[in-house]
C-alpha cells in the first residue's frame, strides 16, 4: 500500500438546506463555499446541483460526499430520505458521480461522515471507540469502534433519536412519537419555550433570556431530556468518549449542565466517559468524507 503524499479531493456536504463545498489537499480543506440546496426541486435535482458545484471544484482526483438521508455505503445510494428531499430515496449517488467525472467517489450518511472527521481530526482523535450525538433540527447518530463506523445491518445503525424516552406519547403509526428526537433536539427545545412564550420561536431568542427563571427551567427541563439519552447509549456501548455536536452544544450552559446531570446519573463503573464538543463545527462532514474519497486513492 502506498500513502499519497498530495491529492485534491472535491468533497460535499448535501444538506436540505444548503450544500457545502470544499477541497481536501491531504492536509487542509480549502476553497469552502456554501450554496442552497433547493430540496424541494426533488433528488434528481440535488443530484445535477451536486455536479454543478463540483464542476467549479476541478481538477480532482477523488470525490467524497456526506448526505442526508440513510445511506448505503457500499453501494453509494440513499437507502431511504424524508420528505426534506422529494425523490431522494434510491437515488444512486456514487454511480452518477463517478460516471460524470471519472473518478473514485465515496458517499456516506451526514452524521458518521462528520463522526469520522471528528475521529481523524477532531473531538474523537485519540479515542478507538466513541460515539457522536448531533442536536438540531432532530437528533443524529453515529457509532465509532476501532476507528470505524459501525453501519449495522442496513446501515442505519446509530439512530439514537429513536429511543423510546416517554411511552405514555407514544402513537402507534408514528414511528418517532415518544421517542428521543422529539424531547432533546434543538427543535423540542423551541417547542417547550414557545408553549410558555410564543416570542421564544428559536434557539437565539431563548438563549438571550436564560436568566430568567422560568425561561432556565425551561432550558433545564431540555437537558434532562437529553440526559435521558446519553445515559441509556454510555450504558449500552460503554464508550470512553461522547462527542457532542450541534449549535446549541456551544453554549457554555448547556455543555455544563449535560456533563453534571450525566455523571450524576450513570453507574460509577461508566464514569471514565468523556464528554466533548463537537471541535470542527460545519466542517466536519467535509473532513469526513475527504477521508473516506482519500482511502479510495491509497493504492496504485
Amino acid at each position: 500500500m502506498i500513502r499519497r503524499t498530495t491529492m485534491r479531493i472535491a468533497a460535499l456536504d448535501i444538506g436540505g438546506t444548503s450544500i457545502k463545498s470544499g477541497v481536501w489537499d491531504g492536509k487542509e480543506l480549502l476553497e469552502t463555499r456554501e450554496w442552497d440546496t433547493n430540496a424541494r426541486q426533488g433528488g434528481a435535482y440535488v443530484l445535477d446541483r451536486a455536479v454543478e458545484i463540483l464542476r467549479t471544484c476541478e481538477p480532482f482526483e477523488a470525490v467524497g460526499i456526506s448526505t442526508a438521508g440513510q445511506v448505503d455505503f457500499r453501494e453509494g445510494m440513499i437507502r431511504y430520505a424524508n420528505d426534506n428531499i422529494p425523490g431522494y430515496t434510491g437515488m444512486r449517488i456514487r454511480d452518477q458521480m463517478e460516471s460524470e467525472f471519472g473518478v473514485p467517489a465515496a458517499v456516506e450518511n451526514d452524521v458518521n461522515a462528520a463522526a469520522l472527521g471528528e475521529a481523524r481530526f477532531g473531538a474523537g482523535k485519540g479515542h478507538k471507540d466513541f460515539l457522536c450525538i448531533t442536536y438540531g433540527t432532530g437528533v443524529g447518530g453515529a457509532v465509532i469502534m476501532d476507528e470505524k463506523i459501525y453501519r449495522g445491518s442496513m446501515y442505519s445503525a446509530g439512530e439514537f433519536g429513536g429511543i423510546l424516552v416517554h411511552p405514555e406519547d407514544r402513537v402507534d403509526g408514528k414511528p418517532f412519537s415518544g421517542c428521543y428526537e422529539k424531547y432533546a433536539s434543538a427543535t423540542g427545545l423551541v417547542a417547550m419555550a414557545s408553549r410558555y412564550d410564543e416570542s421564544l420561536n428559536n434557539g437565539r431568542k431563548i438563549f438571550a433570556r436564560i436568566e430568567e427563571k422560568q425561561v432556565r427551567e425551561i432550558v433545564d427541563r431540555w437537558v434532562d431530556e437529553i440526559v435521558h439519552g446519553l445515559v441509556t447509549v454510555i450504558h449500552i456501548f460503554n464508550p470512553s468518549c461522547v462527542v457532542l455536536g450541534g449549535g446549541v452544544m456551544e453554549q457554555p450552559y448547556i455543555l455544563e449542565q449535560v456533563e453534571k446531570k450525566t455523571r450524576e446519573r450513570i453507574m460509577d463503573s461508566f464514569r471514565n466517559v468523556e464528554l466533548k464538543r463537537a471541535a470542527l463545527g460545519n466542517r466536519a462532514g467535509l473532513m469526513g468524507a475527504s477521508w473516506l474519497a482519500g482511502q479510495l486513492m491509497m493504492t496504485d
